[in-house]
């Protein structure tokens, strides 16, 4: 959330912001409208409870009791503005909120403009795109050939978009998992395992409400909202928290199953594995102080990078632009790698800093080293989100049998199986 003093005093660096994300900066306008009226309603208050401080005083001095009742009457009715106004103030201040949330980070000067994904920026291909003497096929082929992936009994079991991965698949999933939990370890994370139900206030202070409402999975009965991403719940550890300025950066590292309802039609863009409902993903994230945040996201990128190298997996690396950024974003790297079966690159990490944006909505703090409260920035990567990984595993992988070779960052927890047949 941005600071309403910088919304206030820089209104049309908000509405530039707004504009170059491709987004109607007429909110802007009514939160200022907003806040106009809250700050005079509250000039009224204070007002009116000086006069009444002041006269109450006058009232116990008073030896008259006609004149001690008259003024005791005049101030009841002073007292019956005052809970007017401070009411009118409340509702003003919840318009005021709600309004003020709905508007997104403001981009780093160093993010590029573009209207969308289209205009993204390509920074560098690490690798190049494996050769084949035979046609590679697409997963949705090696996957059913193997017996590893099955959408028919996904389908059954849930619907469309959903789908079993059975033997060797079900374990190279795991495998990916568990591989990219330890290296993020050794990179300097905490691993923390986490509720993948989180409250209101949590998927607020991520950013995810109210934009997100819509692709959100919730239990109305007990107000309970799915995980769409690790980066939610490991925005609530610390949500309402002062952490101690020694205790900064803090690194954290997740496993999360991710659930999303997203429209999706049929055709090339989500056939097979690429996108569904629900996916898993390994998540880092660092809780930092402000002018350290820059660095940060280097290393957030470079550590997603490496988890790449390590599976042999061809990637190129982008920088989002300003209309495809992030909602709580300021700047973003995406990270992609080449899936030569479908024949396209393939997003498997976006790494961003938010800066203050959920340090703010989630009320987390430091205490610097001259007692004052600062906001934490916070920054957020996936390492890598699956399926995808996946997905470029087998089919980079793949052998002109239909077997698929298992990389050798895997193969410790595979049981011995290095090709599955």
């Amino acid at each position: 959330m941005l600071d309403i003093n910088l919304i206030r005093e820089h209104p049309d660096v908000v509405r530039k912001a707004m504009k170059d994300r491709q987004m109607d900066a007429s909110p802007v306008d009514a939160i200022l409208q907003l806040d106009e009226k809250r700050r005079s309603r509250l000039n009224e208050v204070e007002k009116l409870k000086a006069e009444r401080n002041a006269v109450s005083k006058e009232i116990s001095q008073l030896k008259d009791a006609s004149a001690k009742k008259s003024k005791i009457e005049a101030m009841r009715l002073v007292g019956d503005q005052i809970n007017a106004l401070d009411k009118e103030v409340a509702e003003v201040e919840t318009q005021l909120n709600a309004l003020t949330a709905t508007i997104p980070n403001i981009p780093d000067a160093r993010t590029p403009y573009g209207k969308d994904d289209s205009e993204n920026i390509v920074l560098r291909t690490i690798g190049e795109p494996k050769e084949f003497d035979f046609q590679p096929k697409p997963h949705w082929d090696l996957g059913p050939a193997l017996g590893i992936i099955d959408f028919e009994r996904g389908t059954k079991i849930t619907g469309s978009r959903f789908y079993v991965l059975s033997g060797a698949g079900a374990r190279l999933q795991r495998a990916l998992i568990a591989y990219m939990l330890d290296l993020h370890i050794r990179q300097g994370y905490t691993e923390k395992y986490l509720p993948f139900m989180v409250k209101t206030e949590t998927v607020f202070g991520a950013g995810q409400l109210p934009k997100f409402a819509d692709n959100l999975y919730k239990d109305h009965e007990e107000d309970l909202y799915f995980v769409p991403t690790a980066e939610v719940p490991l925005t609530g550890l610390h949500m309402g928290e002062i952490l101690d300025e020694a205790s900064l950066p803090r690194f954290y590292t997740a496993y999360t199953p991710c659930f999303r309802r997203e429209k999706m039609s049929a055709g090339r863009d989500v056939r097979g594995i690429k996108r569904g409902h629900q996916f898993d993903k390994v998540e880092m994230y660092i809780y930092c102080k402000p002018e350290e945040s820059d660095k940060w996201l280097e290393k957030l990128r470079e550590n997603a990078e490496e988890t790449c190298v390590n599976l042999g997996l061809t990637h190129r690396v982008k920088q989002l632009c300003t209309g495809d950024i992030g909602f709580g974003a300021t700047m973003t790297y995406d990270i992609e790698v080449w899936a030569p079966g479908c024949g396209e690159w393939l997003e498997v990490s976006s790494v961003s800093n938010d800066t203050d944006f959920q340090g703010r909505r989630a009320n987390i703090k430091y205490r610097d080293e001259k007692g004052k409260t600062r906001f934490v920035h916070t920054l957020n990567g996936s390492g890598l989100g699956l399926p995808r990984t996946l997905i470029a595993v087998m089919e980079n992988y793949q052998q002109a049998d239909g077997s698929i070779v298992v990389p050798d960052a895997l193969r410790p927890w595979m049981g011995g199986v290095d090709v599955i047949h």
